[in-house]
Formats: C-alpha cells, structure tokens, sequence
C-alpha cells in the first residue's frame, strides 16, 4: 500500500532554514508527480511546490517562490523541500502528497514553527 512518510520539521527562528523529507513506498515513485502542501491552523490546504516525475519542472505558490525548492531523488524513493528565509506565516504542518488513479494519498504530516 501506498505510504509517504515526512520528517525534517521543527522549530525555526525567522530568517532560518529546514530541508523536510518524505520517504515513499508502495507505488512506482519515479512513475508519478509529487507535491508539498502545508495547513496553518484554521486555514485550508494550500499547495506548496509541485515535482514532475523526472524531476524536470516544477512550480512553486507564489508566497513560497524563490525560498523555497522541491527535488526528488528517484533511487531513494523521496522528495525533499527545502526552506529558506522562513517567516512566521510559514508556520503549518507539511504533507507530502501523491496523486494515482484519481485517489489523492497524504502523508501523516510534519509541523514547522518559524518563531523568535
């Protein structure tokens, strides 16, 4: 069965940096798209960053774009986001989340606190 596990989050002083993980499993990773989405609290999901399969394009929401940056690493099965210049309204939780056969599938997620 699908699995997408996130680590890497925690607490951050504005103006720092985290790289968050998702290790997959149970699907052919190299085979599809993955995206980072994050939720604050009493907010809606918002979509993050966007990997194609290859790893050739991807795309970023405009409040992420230019600090932050979605890669993957095919043979180890994980995408990967790295954020930089963090700012208080970063502050969620992360999911990683694949698309497959129109079921979306999430992760269990991994908060970040960006806060002095």
């Amino acid at each position: 069965q699908v699995q997408l596990v996130e680590s890497g989050g925690g607490l951050v002083q504005p103006g720092g940096s985290l790289r968050l993980s998702c290790a997959a499993s149970g699907f052919s990773f190299s085979s599809y798209a993955m995206t980072w989405y994050r939720q604050a609290r009493e907010k809606g999901r918002e979509l993050v960053a966007t990997i194609t399969r290859s790893g050739g394009t991807t795309t970023y929401a405009d409040s992420v774009k230019g600090r932050f940056t979605i890669s993957r690493d095919n043979a180890k099965n994980t995408v990967y986001l790295q954020m930089n210049s963090l700012k208080p309204e970063d502050t969620a939780v992360y999911y990683c989340s694949l698309l497959r056969s129109g079921m979306r599938y999430w992760g269990q997620g991994t908060q970040v606190t960006v806060s002095s």
